[in-house]
């Protein structure tokens, strides 16, 4: 974050960080009545000094004992009432701020889950994730204590100063010529605080990523060989976050060593002047012993402030980093679950003129002016080299991605015309790197249709020749995957993969590379389970392996994002000169 950017304690700031609160306004009732608490307690805070003044000014003076005794159980009182007082603001504001928390993460989340792909992939998972966690927690502290903290601090000066003139106003005035000061060195060490908790934060952000990415690719780490590395990286962004620390520790450092001083030296100034005072009779015991207690409590909440205003730059900082996420436009989705009405697709498909470029290269069309044209229930292959486009027109197909120029029709519609939950319902994807969650096999299936029965699970699995390796499984259905699918083989995902799609029972089916790291035996497993998948559905195939589609209805050659050559097998392969044709001829020969 540059120091343009940064936030800074202005109304400008504060008014900005407003939005957080309407997460609160469902619970305004509770959290009034903190407020309310909070007040009471900061009130009867203030009221010690005064009433241990007169009881110090009753027995100077030789008062009977039971004034004496009513001024002490006056303050017994107020312990009483000061106690539960703040009992209750704390439950109550605790209880507003894991409500309000639990909301806010939810909505982040929510909203998270609907913005495009491209947020993702312009975004790493470890810097999300810290804004999830990190910085949602640090807002929990901020709305439990130190917002309670800043308005009991507020109250404290101002209605203690108030007491102060009504005290002495001569004492008063002198003890005020010597404040500004020190308010001036606190804004001056305030900004350096500010800058250097603002790079710690970016750094423990930074740190959280690193650990993020290598757990997640343990395995990449451990097959290169690369845990001293990544070692070496964690230790050095470590440090860094430690140096910054240190830093930022040495300015709070001199910023606190600043204010005892100051405040110690101003409260040994203000008994001194007291002292004359109460010398010339100007002053009764009671009261000097009432102002000094004042202007401790005073020097004292103006030295926690240097904390609480250091708790507020983090809290701007972490709503700032919030709010620009918020910012970012979701995608138009709707719950399906509804008793949505859904338009079936039969299954035809339509690129006109579609050309596309990834928002990060503008100025790279990855497709260029592409015309074709698939008939419902077709099997089409799309094949070409690494970079010709293949991927991409399966994404543009999800509106994963939307295209600049051209229009993509399912039906003759134009895709943008189709509800997007719609769209996407009835097309499933099985890719060549099958991602599964670490729950059980069950779960996994299951999550192309959340609502299927058992029976419908364990059909899907059957049809994709998964219950081959399921039920030899001590705990069959119910077996836990690991972490990415880990525990089990890569033909074995690729099956749960095929029974997740035949649950989906989806119009238009995507199969991007899906046999393409198997075995022999595995690849002919997958291979049967295919054909019941692809049965009555359009199918689109992404291979490099040509051998695997010589059946398709027709075939798409893509080179460089154009569409070169179209047909069936037979029909490519009698063009000598063509793209597929070398194709062909390479693959034979990194076979023989």
């Amino acid at each position: 974050m540059t120091e343009t950017n940064k936030k800074r304690i202005t109304l400008t700031g504060l008014r900005e960080a407003l939005p957080l609160y309407s997460f609160i306004r469902p619970y305004r009732l509770q959290y009034g009545l903190g407020l309310f608490f909070l007040l009471g307690s900061s009130l009867a805070n203030l009221a010690f000094p005064k009433l241990l003044g007169e009881l110090v000014n009753a027995g100077n003076a030789g008062n009977l004992a039971e004034n004496i005794n009513r001024i002490a159980l006056f303050l017994g009182a107020l312990l009483v009432i000061q106690s539960t007082f703040s009992y209750f603001r704390t439950v109550l504001f605790v209880t507003v701020t894991e409500k309000t928390l639990a909301d806010l993460r939810q909505y982040t989340y929510n909203h998270l889950i609907k913005l495009p792909l491209r947020f993702f992939e312009q975004r790493r998972v470890g810097e999300l994730n810290s804004r999830i966690s990190s910085d949602i927690s640090l807002l929990q502290e901020t709305l439990t204590s130190t917002l309670a903290e800043f308005i009991r601090q507020v109250i404290i000066i101002v209605g203690g100063i108030g007491l102060l003139l009504y005290t002495s106003f001569k004492l008063t005035l002198f003890m005020l010529a010597i404040l500004p000061a020190v308010v001036v060195l606190a804004v001056v060490f305030g900004r350096f605080i500010r800058r250097f908790s603002q790079k710690a934060q970016a750094e423990v952000a930074e740190s959280n990523t690193i650990v993020e990415e290598t757990l997640q690719g343990i395995q990449s780490v451990k097959s290169y060989t690369n845990e001293f590395l990544e070692i070496g990286r964690y230790k050095h962004k470590t440090e860094a976050i430690a140096q910054v620390g240190m830093k930022s520790g040495r300015y709070r450092g001199a910023f606190a060593a600043f204010l005892i001083f100051g405040l110690f030296g101003a409260l040994v100034t203000v008994i001194w002047r007291g002292s004359i005072l109460l010398a010339e009779g100007e002053m009764a015991a009671g009261d000097l012993f009432s102002f000094v207690l004042y202007s401790g409590f005073i020097g004292g909440t103006i030295g926690g402030m240097a904390s609480v205003f250091t708790r507020i730059q983090k809290f701007l900082g972490a709503t700032e980093d919030l709010f620009a996420i918020f910012e970012e436009e979701e995608e138009q989705l709707h719950d399906l679950s509804e008793n949505t009405s859904i338009h079936p697709l039969k299954g035809a498909i339509r690129f006109d003129k579609v050309s596309f470029a990834y928002p990060n290269r503008p100025d790279v069309d990855v497709l260029n002016t592409i015309d074709l044209t698939i008939q419902p229930n077709q099997m089409v292959a799309l094949v070409g080299a690494s970079g010709a486009g293949k991927s991409t027109i399966t994404a543009l197909l999800l509106r994963l991605h939307d295209v600049q120029k051209g229009t993509i029709l399912f039906d003759e519609i134009p895709n943008r015309e189709i509800p997007l939950s719609e769209l996407r319902s009835q097309i499933a994807l099985v890719p060549q790197d099958i991602f599964l969650f670490g729950g059980s096999i069950r779960e996994n299936i299951a999550y192309g249709n959340p609502k299927a029965t058992e029976e419908k699970i364990k059909q899907a699995a059957q049809n994709a020749n998964a219950m081959e390796f399921i039920e030899p499984f001590a705990e069959g259905m119910d077996t836990i995957v690991g972490e990415r699918g880990t525990q089990l083989s890569g033909g074995q995902r690729q099956r749960i993969a095929i029974a997740r799609a035949l649950l989906k029972n989806p119009k238009i089916l995507i199969l991007d590379e899906a046999t393409s790291a198997l075995d022999s035996k595995s690849e002919q497993l997958v291979q049967d389970a295919l054909k019941r998948l692809m049965y009555n559905r359009t199918t689109i195939v992404i291979a490099h392996r040509l051998s695997t589609i010589k059946k398709a209805d027709m075939i798409f050659v893509l080179e460089n994002g154009q569409l070169v050559e179209s047909g069936t097998h037979e029909q490519l392969m009698l063009d000598k000169k063509g793209v597929y044709q070398k194709l062909s001829q390479l693959q034979k020969m990194d076979n023989e």
